[in-house]
């Protein structure tokens, strides 16, 4: 698998519920994260990440644009919950095929903006 399709991956199982599978899977155990609301350690994040899905679960995440360089990978992606809708930047770090440091930037879509260009 190419970093792109990890990714992809691990953004679509962890955002729709198969969290431990998708850090299981695609972390390395030293992965570290910069999400200011939550320690910065693997388990941290992936346990926050699992209450998020047992209380508000995503109905979809759709990836709009992906870009790499060298061992980096910057998803913008469009996520769908019950309440609202939400533009997030994830920046991947890899080593090898693991994913090892992780920053998320998210944006609540104002369905009344009077920008007609929209956040995709």
């Amino acid at each position: 698998m190419t970093h792109k399709e990890i990714a992809t991956s691990f953004l679509q199982m962890a955002g729709m519920g198969e969290v431990k599978e998708a850090y299981d899977q695609y972390t390395a155990d030293h992965f570290i994260h910069h999400n200011q609301y939550f320690k910065g350690d693997r388990e941290s994040l992936m346990v926050a990440m699992q209450e998020a899905h047992d209380t508000s679960p995503n109905k979809s995440i759709t990836i709009k644009n992906i870009f790499e360089e060298g061992d980096t990978v910057i998803t913008h992606s469009h996520v769908v919950k019950t309440d609202m809708e939400i533009a997030v930047v994830h920046i991947f770090q890899f080593d090898n095929d693991k994913i090892v440091e992780l920053w998320d930037l998210g944006q609540v879509i104002d369905k009344d903006s009077p920008n007609e260009n929209g956040l995709f």
